[in-house]
């Protein structure tokens, strides 16, 4: 490995990682869906990893057509900023939707008592709630839609350092070495993602949280909102 190549790696590498980590959007979605709809490890990792690399694969595409028509990188800045403020608003929308959706299903599943009379005169209460009892079709289907949702959501969104990284080895001809970079990129953003996103997911399992898991669905919706609204308005 030439020097050069070393240093376009390693910077490759850090970008993706502080990108990953700087951005909410790359994780607490997943964090949050995770916990509301309860999907195993398996099925968090699964779906993370599909939607990481529909992000990536979409720059990826999008720089490709960029090198082959031989247009600069900053021939992409106002076409990401676009990509990323239609990502911004889908996912409020979404989050919005599926908070106020979250909130219906909380109030349905909120604990309650019936009296129960005996042939005695005796009457006591039964406290329970109707959450897990039974799930409608049309509730089921809404939980296993948002997965997908938020993986087109994530690509059309754009991975905005990537296009630099991967421009520079290409207008020296290297191809080789755009390869290497953006298979370092893609690599490290999907490691660091699914490392946050399981890490949590796995210490929320050890962590007592049933008064509120009525509410799951709502703070999965708020969450959705607030990272749209942190790539909206924050930039982040």
């Amino acid at each position: 490995m030439s020097e050069e190549l070393s240093i376009l790696a390693l910077s490759a590498a850090a970008i993706a990682f502080f990108h990953t980590l700087l951005g909410p959007d790359h994780y607490l979605p997943f964090i949050a869906m995770a916990r509301a709809q309860g999907w195993s490890l398996a099925r968090t990792a699964t779906i993370t990893a599909l939607c990481g690399a529909g992000h990536i694969l979409s720059s990826v595409l999008l720089g490709a057509v960029g090198i082959a028509l031989g247009l600069a990188a900053s021939f992409f800045e106002p076409l990401d900023e676009i990509r990323g403020s239609l990502a911004a608003w889908a996912f409020m929308s979404l989050g919005l939707v599926y908070l106020a959706w979250g909130l219906r299903q909380a109030r349905k599943n909120a604990p309650h008592s019936h009296a129960h009379p005996h042939t005695d005169g005796h009457v006591h209460d039964h406290g329970h709630a109707h959450g897990g009892e039974h799930v409608h079709v049309h509730e089921e289907g809404a939980t296993r839609l948002t997965p997908w949702v938020v993986f087109v959501i994530f690509a059309l969104g754009p991975c905005e350092p990537m296009i630099p990284v991967i421009m520079y080895p290409a207008v020296k001809g290297n191809y080789l070495d755009l390869i290497a970079v953006t298979a370092v990129f893609g690599a490290v953003t999907m490691t660091s993602m699914l490392a946050v996103v399981l890490g949590a997911s796995l210490g929320l399992k050890s962590i007592p949280l049933r008064s509120w898991d009525r509410y799951s669905h709502a703070l999965a919706g708020a969450t959705l909102f607030l990272c749209g609204a942190a790539m909206q308005f924050f930039g982040l």
